[in-house]
């Protein structure tokens, strides 16, 4: 019984933690702006947290580069189970732009397991929204 509150609750009302891995922040300007009242995620119950051991999801956008690596492996690791992991943006799934560039990895799912991919350069609040919206229908 407890479990099955613990779920339904997390499903209700998400919290999210959003790291930066060295993007052009266009991505970061989108993430932003659905949580303003004309978007407005809050109003699934997703709500912004400053600390990743408060967070049920991690968004990581932007590409990993060496400096970047260790440090979202360790909030990652500051993320209490269970964990959800979104890359938001064409630069967090694969490079983006920048692929091919000499200090750019491949994406985000080489260094930390990656649940979802929200594709775009950048992309649109709603498609950010659906994202975490379809990834908590997922959570079991």
């Amino acid at each position: 019984m407890l479990e099955r509150l613990a779920t339904w609750s997390r499903k209700r009302s998400p919290w999210v933690f959003h790291i930066n891995a060295s993007s052009c922040n266009g991505c970061d300007i989108e993430l932003v702006a659905s949580l303003t009242p004309l978007y407005d995620i809050e109003r699934f119950g997703a709500i912004l947290v400053p600390s990743p051991r408060h967070a049920d999801v991690l968004i990581v956008t932007g590409t990993v580069n060496a400096q970047t690596k260790d440090r979202l492996r360790r909030v990652y690791e500051q993320v209490p189970e269970p964990k959800h992991v979104i890359a938001l943006g064409a630069c967090a799934a694969a490079g983006g732009v920048f692929k091919g560039c000499y200090n750019v990895g491949q994406g985000v799912q080489d260094v930390i397991p990656v649940d979802m991919f929200i594709p775009g350069c950048p992309p649109r609040p709603e498609a950010i929204m659906y994202g975490v919206l379809k990834l908590l229908g997922e959570v079991k």
